[in-house]
């Protein structure tokens, strides 16, 4: 703290140099974004009220200082200090619209805690000053993380199914087409199928894939393979051959079981077991319809399941039966049982299946199996309703699709869940209107902790700006920490860390990675947690409320979500540098919610290769959803004084379909456009004005809006507030709103227009 002090001081000492400058000035050369919402520059004052406030007395006349309120928030925070007898006085104004009471004092409070620890040792480091009182550091560690409940952690997916058969056994399990079977006749064709893999040799500790659109055969080569004792490794059909040999050479998988046609691109290493209809593995029938011997326990593995890598290559995550089974048993987010419809829609490589299959049938529940393929938003609503599926999942995109085609055919659900990405509050809240039977929530959680690390039941009057993600579930602990793992106030951003039995073991054969993202838990039993424990790093950014509920802001990384996947523009920029002509390359995500879109930014030896070119050859390398909407083909990459590529400076992608693209000139069309853009073009002191363009995006501030609406008054004789022009900052939209402005009010209607020539107004301004 005294090297801060010393810092403080002499960067305020410089500043107090120039305290004189304008701030009209500092605003016209910092050029700030306007938004309405903020005052520019800065938001968060600190004033330090030292000057003496004697009692002056005159001949006749008393003069003192009194405090006064003046009702208004100048700022979003300030926090005025004035010197007493004995101390400071500290007193906390804060804008209502944004803060409330118990933040107020929760603030105060931290600031007392930091002064409180300086004063005990000024001399330790910033990062170990407290913040947090005793019962605050407890409730965030431990009563908010209290999720332990008993489940069968020790036992193998194998063993628990087998649990559920002798439970329900004539209850029907799956469902598809015109086909069901019940849970009895799944287990014994899952155990005949096991036994056939023994035969070829797969084992404890073998890795099984498994390339098969949704069936039946896919849930029964799950299961076989589980009972069988090893792992799977899930493929989606759609990805390109090259990534598909990948995971396999990666998990070094010994056997694939496939729909009967033999891959070209096979490792020799890796035969194939046909399971599908193009022909079957012969005398499976054969085999033996009890489970065969395995003594599996919760730790050993139970899926790899390959993700997008930052590094330029995928990584699997190791996923082990006792994280499946915390997942849908022992917990209280949803509801299984047989009562219950689950419907799987889910690719078998998306961690959504996890929950799907095995929240089903370790809960007696009814698994309907969609039809293979792509599905239109119809089609799907045409399952759940004939199903009478009763508890089903979307993707964030997915549902949102659902929602603008109508809820109708979902009234039948009675638990919904999406998740994957950000929740619109709009369709969010459309659904608790339409829907009052069914219980929503907001499922959140990447692969490294099982598919759900928290959920939120949605309820009527919740929502404020965001859809929040909720509490951890059991045998879940959550914590929000800062950039030095301490624990983050409520209401302060922080990054997400999850820990408790859901953990992978890691990222397959990555021990470097998985030493970088699961990280030793600081904690221990004092945060809830056990000795040697670890955490994972989401890189997700977020906050707690202080009803103990999470809220979601957003990446620390790069890292972006599409239609569900995580997508890692690393592994994308990875795949463009492959082309022979690409020299340089950076990916980013643009837009918002379901429009998000890649755009790749391309700097070329010789010639650019065309944007169908290079989709062509991504399409080799990767699936549809990492392949870039956008190419922009620029000579150099703009660059920072650090030497590191400007994200900020890159350019509005131009495409066939809009994507960012910068509005085209539109000259005016009527008297009132023409006079506007006129006037912004002489303020603006710039050649011409389309109806299109943003004021401020054309270097327009709040001092020049001033001049506008004075010129406004001045040629129209129309009054508008300053306002106007940050909420119609272009000159189609300004023009609409003096029009209707003088057809409310007759006593507005302006006089005949008579164009000036811009050259004369320039004249007249100066």
């Amino acid at each position: 703290f005294r090297a801060l002090l010393g810092r403080v001081r002499e960067v305020t000492l410089g500043a107090y140099a120039h305290q004189h400058v304008p701030f009209e000035q500092l605003v016209e050369e910092l050029q700030p974004e306007r938004d309405m919402s903020r005052t520019p520059l800065f938001q968060v004052a600190l004033a330090m009220q030292n000057v003496p406030h004697h009692k002056l007395e005159l001949r006749g006349l008393t003069l003192q200082s009194e405090v006064t309120d003046g009702g208004t928030a100048k700022f979003d925070l300030t926090l005025f200090v004035s010197e007493q007898e004995g101390g400071l006085k500290v007193v906390l104004e804060y804008c209502t619209d944004l803060y409330d009471q118990a933040t107020g004092a929760r603030l105060l409070g931290h600031f007392r805690n930091l002064l409180d620890g300086i004063i005990a040792d000024p001399g330790q480091r910033l990062s170990e000053l407290p913040l947090l009182s005793e019962p605050e550091r407890r409730q965030l560690l431990v009563d908010w993380n209290a999720t332990t409940t008993d489940y069968p952690s020790r036992a193998a997916l194998g063993a628990l199914f087998q649990a559920q058969v002798a439970r329900t056994p004539d209850a029907v399990a799956l469902v598809t087409g015109e086909e069901r079977l019940s849970y009895r006749e799944l287990d014994q064709r899952a155990n005949r199928l096991a036994h056939r893999l023994r035969s070829r040799g797969v084992g404890a500790e073998s890795r099984v894939g498994i390339l098969l659109e949704r069936s039946i055969d896919l849930v029964l080569g799950v299961l076989a393979i589980i009972k069988a004792g090893a792992a799977y490794v899930p493929l989606d059909p759609t990805h390109p051959p090259d990534r598909l040999r990948f995971f396999l050479e990666d998990a070094r998988v010994s056997l694939l079981l496939t729909d009967g046609r033999q891959p070209e691109w096979l490792p020799p290493e890796c035969p194939a077991i046909a399971l599908g209809p193009v022909g079957h593995e012969p005398a499976v029938a054969d085999e033996a319809p009890e489970p065969p011997a395995d003594d599996a326990a919760g730790e050993r593995l139970a899926y790899i399941m390959y993700t997008s890598g930052s590094t330029g290559s995928p990584k699997g995550v190791a996923v082990p039966h006792r994280a499946v089974a915390r997942l849908v048993l022992g917990t209280d987010y949803f509801r299984g049982g047989a009562g219950e419809t689950f419907i799987q829609l889910a690719p078998i490589a998306f961690d959504a299946s996890t929950f799907e299959i095995w929240g089903a049938l370790l809960t007696g529940a009814r698994l309907v199996i969609a039809p293979p393929g792509s599905l239109s938003l119809e089609e799907i609503g045409r399952v759940v309703r004939d199903r009478a599926v009763t508890t089903l999942w979307l993707t964030a995109g997915l549902f949102h699709q659902m929602v603008d085609l109508g809820v109708t055919q979902l009234r039948g659900v009675r638990q919904l869940l999406a998740g994957g990405d950000v929740l619109s509050v709009a369709h969010v809240e459309r659904v608790l209107r339409e829907l009052p039977q069914c219980r929503f929530l907001n499922g959140y959680g990447p692969t490294e902790n099982t598919t759900f690390s928290s959920c939120h039941p949605v309820a009527t009057g919740d929502l404020q700006i965001s859809v929040p993600i909720g509490r951890p579930i059991a045998n879940t602990r959550a914590y929000v920490l800062d950039r030095h793992m301490g624990p983050a106030p409520i209401g302060v951003p922080g990054e997400l860390y999850l820990g408790g039995a859901g953990l992978a073991w890691g990222y397959w054969d990555r021990p470097g990675l998985t030493a970088e993202r699961f990280v030793p838990d600081p904690f221990g039993p004092a945060g809830g947690g056990e000795f040697g424990g670890r955490l994972y790093r989401t890189g997700d950014r977020v906050r707690w409320r202080a009803d103990g509920v999470l809220e979601f802001l957003g990446r620390l990384d790069d890292q972006v979500k599409l239609r569900g996947h995580r997508v890692e523009p690393g592994e994308v920029e990875a795949a463009v540098r492959e082309y022979p002509s690409v020299r340089s390359v950076v990916v980013i995500a643009s837009g918002e919610l379901d429009d998000k879109r890649l755009v790749a930014y391309v700097v070329a030896d010789g010639p650019a290769p065309g944007a169908g070119e290079l989709r062509s050859f991504l399409h080799e390398r990767l699936p549809d959803f990492m392949i870039p909407s956008a190419f922009v083909f620029l000579e150099e990459l703009p660059l920072t004084p650090n030497g590191k590529v400007d994200r900020k400076a890159l350019p509005l992608p131009v495409t066939e379909d809009r994507l960012g693209a910068k509005p085209a000139f539109v000259p005016p069309n009527n008297p009132i456009e023409e006079l506007l853009a006129s006037i912004w073009a002489s303020v603006l002191r710039i050649d011409r004005v389309g109806i299109h363009d943003n004021f401020f995006q054309l270097g327009g501030h709040s001092l020049l809006a001033t001049q506008v609406i004075s010129r406004i008054v001045a040629t129209l004789g129309i009054e508008l507030p300053l306002r106007a022009v940050f909420e119609f900052p272009t000159v189609a939209a300004l023009a609409a709103r003096l029009i209707d402005a003088q057809q409310s009010d007759p006593s507005l209607q302006a006089p005949a227009i008579v164009p000036v020539a811009r050259e004369a107004y320039r004249q007249t301004a100066k």
